[in-house]
């Protein structure tokens, strides 16, 4: 696999994150893109900054959405065509 270029923030027992969860993976699959999932909870200055909003998606570092994955978002900001949170 490749070096993970969608980060998943998620938390235990958050059943929006398994969801999302779900759909970072499928993307991943069929986009051929590395992904990792870090635990919210596990960092007070992650917590902080995505405690509240979790899931958070981001794409090579940068804040790509919130609670729900948007799959057709995620695949076009991978294959580098515009994007943005709103």
């Amino acid at each position: 696999m490749s070096e993970a270029r969608i980060t998943l923030i998620s938390r235990v027992g958050c059943h929006l994150c398994d969801d999302a969860r779900t759909a970072v993976a499928r993307v991943a699959d069929e986009t051929g893109v590395g992904w990792r999932e870090l635990d919210v909870d596990a960092d007070p200055e992650r917590a902080d900054e995505y405690g509240d909003r979790v899931p958070v998606v981001l794409v090579d570092g940068r804040e790509h959405g919130y609670w729900r994955v948007e799959e057709a978002r995620l695949r076009d900001a991978l294959a580098g065509r515009r994007w943005s949170l709103r």
